[in-house]
């Protein structure tokens, strides 16, 4: 096998979309499309990735970081011309160029593989990615000679009625012979109703140069779309959706409705797991085996433990270990550590803490910048109260304190190893280990005090 280099197309503003975002940058499945396809291609063995930027190239770059080096392409003047910006990195090598446009989130790196090892099998100088289509009307038809080898690729709108009647479309992604590609690039003509240099001209001057031109058809359709408006971007989010969710079923996981839960491509997912109904799982979170998910939760890089439940909730940016209970209606906000068997109850927030194994915070609570022991038990109420308005203070309580119902811990303060904490208690000094604090103040009854207002009011 030779080299193998990939140029990855990048530069066009989308105007089609509509937006300030710029296109390649358009998310689906929760990861930006020109990501999908570097991921894709990171996967195929490659020498060097190149993307073309143009339009936004400072937050693609900022985006994809050292996965990939950059050319600019000032001018918007076709794909030939964009190709053409690589030529100081690439035109003096030799081996096999992959070009693919950023805005096909839905290749895969198997048909990628297969395209470059048919490419190089074959001999051909250009080979291009095609695929059948039920529907081909707007697509280019690819016209294949007796023995299979492709004579030309002709555009709907001059296709004749024969033509147009062949349903292997062109995808516009394409392997090259490396020098091949760059010294007919320097004979591509923009004579065309656009002023552009068109990439797919390339076929056309190769085969007039006798070359041999090849082509592979992937036996997924919909690895071809290409996303030019929030139509087909919303038709990219149902398929990539769609092929997600099977991976996942055929590993072994129960989605009681794929239709309504979304689960990012980089999600990974033990076996027996269940998700439920409105469920969103994102970023680079790990599922262990026999958790259950749902209904109506959102899982942002998080790593769960086995047999965690989280139903009805929110967790994000943080580690849950295993056997833990959350829910419903629970917020797990980031840098938040639950250890194994504990459990955070309905309408319970905690943010930046640590839950200790086997503790409860059952309900109602409020637990920030936290360091929660084992065994502890958290009463309905339990506030840590942590900022004095300028700074974040640490509250720690220490394994198997019990703390009351409705108890304010106003930080920095320590409850010590197997303290009680008296229900309604307002805490601001620490607590001594074993002992019991009590800071509420005295009640006391005015006997017939009731009955004096009410006259007052009557009056």
């Amino acid at each position: 096998m030779g080299n193998r280099y990939a140029i990855v197309l990048a530069a066009g503003q989308g105007t089609r979309m509509k937006s300030k975002l710029y296109k390649v940058l358009h998310p689906v499945c929760g990861k930006p499309m020109v990501q999908h396809v570097v991921d894709q291609l990171n996967r195929v063995q490659l020498n060097e990735l190149i993307t073309v930027v143009g339009f936004g190239a400072e937050k693609v770059q900022d985006h994809l970081g050292e996965q990939s080096h950059y050319v600019i392409q000032e001018e918007q003047l076709g794909t030939g011309h964009a190709v053409l910006q690589t030529s100081d990195i690439l035109a003096d090598k030799q081996g096999t160029t992959l070009v693919v446009c950023g805005d096909t989130p839905l290749l895969t790196s198997e048909t990628l593989q297969h395209l470059l090892d048919h490419h190089e099998k074959e001999g051909a100088k250009a080979t291009i990615l095609t695929a059948h289509a039920e529907n081909p009307a707007g697509y280019g038809r690819v016209v294949r000679n007796s023995s299979g080898d492709v004579e030309r690729i002709v555009e709907h709108k001059d296709a004749t009625g024969e033509e147009r009647s062949i349903q292997e479309i062109n995808t516009g992604t394409y392997c090259f012979d490396n020098a091949f590609l760059f010294n007919a690039l320097n004979s591509v003509s923009n004579d065309n109703v656009q002023g552009e240099y068109y990439l797919p001209d390339v076929i056309g001057i190769l085969k007039q140069e006798q070359e041999k031109i090849s082509a592979y058809q992937t036996p997924e359709f919909t690895e071809s779309l290409g996303v030019n408006d929030r139509v087909a971007l919303s038709q990219a989010e149902k398929m990539m959706k769609q092929r997600i969710n099977e991976h996942h079923m055929k590993n072994g996981v129960t989605i009681v409705d794929p239709d309504n839960t979304y689960i990012a491509p980089d999600v990974e997912i033990g076996q027996d797991v269940t998700i439920h109904p409105g469920s969103m799982i994102d970023g680079v979170s790990v599922i262990q085996d026999d958790v259950t998910i749902g209904p109506h939760s959102t899982i942002s890089n998080c790593d769960i433990g086995t047999g965690t439940e989280i139903t009805q909730s929110v967790a994000r940016d943080s580690q849950i270990g295993a056997r833990v209970y959350i829910g419903p209606y629970a917020h797990i906000r980031p840098q938040v550590n639950v250890d194994d068997d504990a459990k955070i109850g309905n309408f319970v927030e905690v943010k930046k803490a640590s839950v200790g194994k086997g503790s409860k915070v059952s309900h109602l609570s409020y637990i920030g910048d936290a360091s929660i022991g084992s065994g502890v038990n958290l009463g309905c109420g339990t506030i840590t109260v942590n900022y004095d308005g300028h700074n974040k203070h640490l509250t720690t309580v220490e394994d198997d304190a019990f703390i009351g119902c409705n108890s304010n811990l106003i930080a920095p303060v320590t409850v010590g190893k197997g303290a009680y904490v008296a229900a309604g208690s307002t805490i601001n000094k620490d607590v001594p280990a074993e002992a019991l604090s009590i800071a509420r103040a005295r009640q006391t009854n005015k006997e017939g005090y009731a009955s004096k207002i009410k006259a007052t009011k009557k009056d």
